[in-house]
């Protein structure tokens, strides 16, 4: 899911945003707009065989497997993010598809993590953990030097301040995100306000457009005054990291990201204004040009409607801190397994329904974008966009993205796998994942409410791995989307598009 961007000292800091943050209305009761005359007419025994292969024969645990601790990290322009493309082509192929391709897009220039040792100098001396923000620069090197706490709010101020004063020197650029002592008393309502009114003066809008500006261009600004680079912090408990980052925003200083702890010890350093010393040895690899990138494609044709299409969507980049299993391989294999149930149950859709996993989702939609605007001329045809990013969790339901009237037909969708709920349809929008460029087509589109199961420690982190996937979940997650499709493809109608979006265009 994209970062765009995760963490809360990280929105302070850089003033650009590489993929928003995938946030969820608040739940609120459907059913006020009007409804559309239109709900899924139950089909039992499809549905009975739909369950049954998805729980009792589910192929989930070897597939989110093997691509989680065989093929690995999928960075987008990677060798790795290729082998994973290749790969779930042939399982789709495996699984019966009627097609299987691999549709090309241009994406920017390509990056490569490298090593990294950061040690803290002084006062005292000792290794630091810390990785590089994806899409920035080693040091050449290693650098020495102090850090300094930048904290001007326009670039008038930065020059007043800090002009001539950054040369070689660490910098941070942000206060550190309050974050609750989970071992310690439990949060009073006093430590909630406390906690709150420091979060909302961190996050408050620019004031101005000076301000504004300068968020924009602090960066470049540090890079002019030569700094050695910027220090972010991880915002999460148990030293738990994250990490964002797009070719559309190299950055042209190193950037390190460093767990909350060390952030908060460092900036109470400076704050008793203690000298700090840092030292960075950082080997990044930057490419010079444009490559091809790839979304996987696969489709099972409809006996009566070939050319009308449910897609179901999940975007296989991911970080590369971990093996990017909650973000989002669990996501990927639940669509693979989608299709194999299908195919396995023997059921035939009216409509066609495609399989697509996007490539480039995490540097800012850029698979699903390409996606949508290649197919434009299609998209009418299209009678709606599903895609599962929220971590390992059960799909327990659904936002309905603006279409309120829509309600009603999701409540019967669900309701023929009652069996494997609850769920709730509510309003409600949720942003920050490939469903997204769907929208502004006018095509009904929607990502599903997940079970967070631990989403917020695994998102972006090093500990996104096999070990925090909960198969059962992922094998509900399926076997939901399966049923859901199906139902969609054989609707009597196409579904209105949304024809303010359309108009928008």
């Amino acid at each position: 899911m994209l970062n765009r961007i995760s963490t809360l000292s990280t929105c302070l800091a850089l003033s650009f945003v590489t993929a928003p943050a995938q946030v969820a209305a608040p739940p609120a009761s459907s059913g006020s707009a009007p409804q559309l005359a239109l709900t899924a007419a139950a089909d039992p025994q499809a549905m009975r065989a739909i369950m049954d292969e998805g729980m009792k024969r589910s192929h989930v645990p070897a597939d989110l497997q093997y691509l989680t601790d065989v093929i690995g990290p999928r960075l987008t322009g990677s060798a790795a993010m290729r082998r994973a493309n290749d790969w779930t082509a042939r399982k789709f192929r495996e699984y019966g598809m009627d097609s299987t391709w691999l549709e090309p897009w241009k994406f920017g220039q390509s990056w490569e993590r490298g090593p990294m040792t950061l040690t803290l100098v002084a006062p005292h001396k000792r290794q630091l953990y810390g990785e590089s923000w994806a899409w920035s620069p080693g040091t050449k090197g290693s650098v020495v030097g102090d850090l300094v706490y930048v904290d001007a709010k326009t670039s008038a101020e930065f020059k007043q301040r800090f002009g001539g004063k950054v040369k070689g020197k660490w910098v941070l650029v942000a206060a550190p995100v309050p974050i609750w002592n989970a071992d310690g008393p439990q949060m009073t309502q006093r430590d909630s306000v406390i906690r709150d009114s420091v979060l909302k003066a961190l996050f408050a809008p620019p004031a101005s457009a000076d301000e504004q500006r300068y968020r924009l261009d602090r960066r470049e600004l540090l890079a002019e005054e030569g700094a050695a680079g910027i220090v972010l912090s991880g915002s999460k408990e148990l030293a738990l990291m994250t990490m964002s980052g797009s070719p559309s925003s190299i950055s042209p200083l190193p950037q390190i990201v460093v767990p909350q702890e060390t952030y908060t010890h460092l900036h109470r350093l400076l704050a008793l204004r203690e000298p700090v010393r840092l030292q960075a040895t950082i080997t990044n690899t930057m490419g010079r040009d444009s490559l091809m990138q790839w979304n996987t494609v696969a489709e099972i044709r409809g006996s009566e409607k070939p050319d009308e299409v449910v897609l179901l969507g999940a975007h296989l980049d991911s970080w590369d801190l971990g093996t990017g299993t909650t973000d989002n391989a669990t996501g990927s294999i639940a669509v693979l397994e989608a299709a194999r149930i299908l195919k396995a149950a023997g059921v035939k859709p009216r409509r066609t329904i495609r399989f697509v996993l996007f490539s480039g989702e995490e540097q800012g939609l850029y698979g699903s974008t390409k996606y949508a605007e290649s197919h434009r001329h299609e998209l009418d045809r299209f009678q709606a966009v599903a895609v599962l990013d929220n971590g390992t969790g059960r799909i327990k339901g659904m936002a309905l993205q603006g279409r309120d009237e829509l309600a009603d037909l999701w409540k019967s969708l669900f309701a023929s796998v009652e069996q494997l709920g609850p769920f709730a349809v509510r309003t409600g929008n949720k942003g920050g994942t490939d469903h997204l460029p769907f929208l502004s087509y006018g095509v009904p589109a929607f990502n599903y409410d997940q079970e967070t199961r631990g989403y917020g420690h695994t998102h972006h982190s090093q500990v996104d791995t096999y070990d925090h996937a909960v198969l059962d979940d992922v094998k509900q997650a399926a076997t939901v989307m399966a049923a859901t499709a199906y139902q969609l493809a054989n609707l009597p109608e196409l579904l209105p598009r949304n024809l303010k979006k359309t108009a928008a265009r």
